[in-house]
């Protein structure tokens, strides 16, 4: 059983470097006991969102709903046929990684089954799931049993996690957009996204980076370093795109090179060095 458990959380990590080298090396300057299940998470929900993203042709709604099924049976039975399954209950057995985190995330992937306009209600319920659940189920992970640290962690998590998928919502307006007909940000009219809208869309991302920087200074050591590299990597990311007019936004998706991302690995390590 073992050698089954190893191959699925090494399937887990394949599939995180295929599809995200960013995330791949922040989890690599976490501690090494710490690898195997983030990567459990993420491979999980990647594979959702492929479902919902990219199986075109496909009858989506009942593979998405095969995948919810086949997930709540592998936590409960603590068994799993399917790889990326398997890993995924093993780090939230072991973890204990709360029902409803994962509840969550499956809702936020069936909304983007369909739906393409979202108000405020729908647009905080979104990222809710789709993003801030994700960071609680690391943070799960990383406070390894300490209740008390975990409570006092969570609102500066989803703050993070909310800053996050917002950057991402303004680096891919072009795909959400015009190829899958998403809007996510309520009451924007990107057929005549503004400055003015660009500008105050920012400023809610930075309120999130405000508020998440305290409990990143606060998490244990072993990913306080990782955590911070991806605080610093997204800040960047935002940063660059302030830089654009809004209309540049729309007609590409805005990067931030691979050698600046060495060297703000480099940066925030040093850091993270000289803060402990």
């Amino acid at each position: 059983m073992q050698e089954y458990n190893d191959l699925c959380l090494e399937l887990s990590s394949i599939i995180t470097k295929r599809y995200s080298t960013s995330f791949t090396k922040g989890i690599q300057t976490l501690h090494k006991r710490f690898h195997l299940p983030i990567y459990a998470i993420y491979g999980f929900v990647r594979v959702a969102d492929e479902i919902v993203d990219t199986f075109h042709g496909y009858n989506k709604e009942k593979l998405l709903e095969d995948f919810k099924q086949d997930t709540w049976n592998a936590i409960r039975n603590g068994i799993s046929t399917n790889p990326v399954l398997q890993a995924f209950q093993l780090t939230v057995n072991k973890y204990k990684i709360d029902d409803e985190l994962t509840e969550a995330f499956l809702y936020s992937m069936t909304l983007d089954l369909d739906k393409k306009e979202y108000d405020e209600a729908f647009y905080n319920k979104y990222i809710y799931g789709s993003a801030e659940v994700v960071g609680l189920m690391c943070l799960r992970v990383f406070c390894e049993g300490d209740s008390k640290l975990y409570d006092s962690l969570v609102e500066p998590a989803r703050k993070l996690g909310a800053a996050f998928q917002k950057v991402n919502f303004l680096r891919d307006l072009k795909s959400d957009f015009q190829e899958r007909g998403r809007v996510y940000f309520p009451g924007v009219d990107f057929t005549k996204f503004s400055e003015a809208d660009k500008k105050s869309i920012e400023a809610d991302i930075q309120a999130d980076f405000d508020a998440a920087h305290d409990g990143i200074m606060r998490l244990p050591k072993g990913v306080r370093e990782g955590v911070y590299a991806a605080y610093v990597y997204y800040l960047e990311l935002l940063r660059r795109i302030e830089k654009e007019p809004a209309s540049r936004v729309m007609q590409m998706r805005i990067r931030v090179p691979d050698w600046l991302k060495a060297i703000l690995l480099a940066k925030a390590q040093l850091r993270m060095l000289y803060s402990n």
